[in-house]
């Protein structure tokens, strides 16, 4: 496997990964976190499964928005 690091290591490819997963799991939250300021909404119980969901949303566009095209 391509960039694979030894165990019980991480290299660089590994932390862009984390780093990327981080931004979606927060971009996540904070859309969720705008959509409670609006009154009328309220998710209450399921607050933890919209911020899953969002960032699943976050996750398709960073995709779609993506170029992996090779030159």
């Amino acid at each position: 496997m391509e960039n694979t690091s030894e165990k019980y290591s991480l290299n660089s490819a590994d932390l862009k990964k984390i780093g990327i997963g981080l931004g979606v799991a927060v971009s996540g939250a904070v859309l969720t976190y705008f959509t409670e300021l609006i009154p009328s909404v309220d998710f209450g119980a399921w607050t933890p499964v919209v911020v899953a969901g969002f960032s699943v949303v976050v996750n398709v566009v960073r995709k779609f928005l993506t170029n992996y095209t090779t030159q």
